[in-house]
């Protein structure tokens, strides 16, 4: 029987409480925070969801490591591409693999802000108004086609994915946790699209984008959708239950307590603030999108299998933490710049710490 014949069930142990004594070390020096017995058990236990996930999602690894990366987190992910590339396909398989609620919600024009968080009733038996509970109430919610509701129902999720609770007439209810919010959207030059709000979209830890599989990919792909398959029903009957809600929250613990030198902080914190003096971007990251890269950075280090972050990690996570907390200037859009094009040249002019 090998590992992914069975439900990875139990906890993991977590970190060790930093002393008096060792916090007094700079941090240069310190060792992991996390020993090998358990980094190994966090990878194997990740090693399992990716290969699960990727039975559903063909050809995708890279898109695949981004939501994880999301979910050690404790992030949301916007995921972005054209209708048909596997975006509900990947947040369905995710949630196959975990063995918690799921919620799923189809934005259109016409949803209502009550429809995502819930409302009250007035029950004419008992003469109380009672709490209907919307599908947010659940570990992973996927909002499907986000951008096709109004801005006033995508800010119903603003609450929800900032302090993971819902108030409903003064009375807040929190959710359950682990909580992540994944939701998909098409383009905006798509047809019936709305441009989400930048509060909204400064929630999102990583922006993900699909891009179309390579000619072997697909070929895969449509072997696998169409055998022994009637219709073109979302199949993800192959993918198993692994973890539960209480593994992903050490797995979250986890990754918060890597050990982040103080020169990659502050390599981070140089990416996130250049965005704001390049030329090419109109408007640039926040605060809070330094933040965002030190808390992806982790999740990648511990994915990688690593008990700290190297400038490598943050490299490779800036690029979807930052490609939806920028504005690119209007001569940019004029000439037709991609944003993740300006993004790369932006990085290649920050030096990276060498030690």
């Amino acid at each position: 029987m090998t590992d992914h014949d069975h439900p990875i069930t139990e906890p993991l142990p977590l970190p060790l409480p930093t002393t008096a004594a060792s916090a007094s070390v700079s941090r240069a020096s310190q060792p992991p925070a996390i020993d090998h017995e358990k980094l190994q058990q966090a990878v194997r236990i990740l090693s399992a969801l990716r290969a699960e996930i990727g039975k559903a999602l063909v050809g995708q690894g890279a898109i695949i490591d981004q939501t994880l990366v999301a979910l050690l987190a404790g992030g949301h992910v916007l995921i972005e591409g054209v209708p048909g590339l596997g975006k509900t396909l990947l947040v369905k398989a995710l949630a196959k693999t975990f063995d918690g609620s799921f919620s799923r919600i189809q934005f259109t024009p016409d949803l209502m802000p009550s429809d995502v968080t819930g409302h009250t009733l007035f029950d004419p038996k008992t003469g109380e108004f009672t709490t209907r509970r919307g599908p947010v109430f659940a570990h992973l919610l996927l909002a499907d086609e986000i951008n096709r509701a109004p801005a006033k129902t995508q800010a119903a999720l603003l609450e929800v994915m900032q302090e993971s609770q819902v108030t409903i007439e003064a009375i807040a209810h929190f959710l359950p946790m682990p909580f992540m919010v994944l939701a998909t959207q098409n383009p905006i030059e798509q047809e019936g699209t709305y441009p989400l709000p930048e509060a909204q979209l400064d929630r999102f830890l990583l922006k993900i984008r699909i891009d179309y599989p390579t000619l072997a990919e697909e070929a895969a792909l449509v072997r696998s959708v169409t055998a022994n398959n009637v219709g073109d029903k979302l199949n993800v009957e192959s993918v198993s239950t692994m973890v539960k809600p209480e593994t992903i929250l050490a797995l979250q613990r986890m990754a918060a307590s890597l050990t982040v030198d103080d020169n990659v902080l502050d390599y981070a914190v140089r990416l996130a603030r250049a965005t704001r003096d390049f030329s090419g971007f109109a408007s640039g990251a926040g605060p809070r999108g330094g933040i965002a890269i030190v808390r992806a950075a982790r999740a990648q280090a511990l994915l990688a299998g690593r008990g700290f972050v190297t400038p490598d990690d943050v490299k490779q996570v800036a690029l979807p933490v930052l490609r939806h907390r920028i504005t690119p200037s209007p001569e940019m859009e004029i000439e037709g710049r991609d944003v993740d094009e300006l993004l790369r040249d932006l990085f290649e002019q920050v030096e990276a710490p060498r030690a």
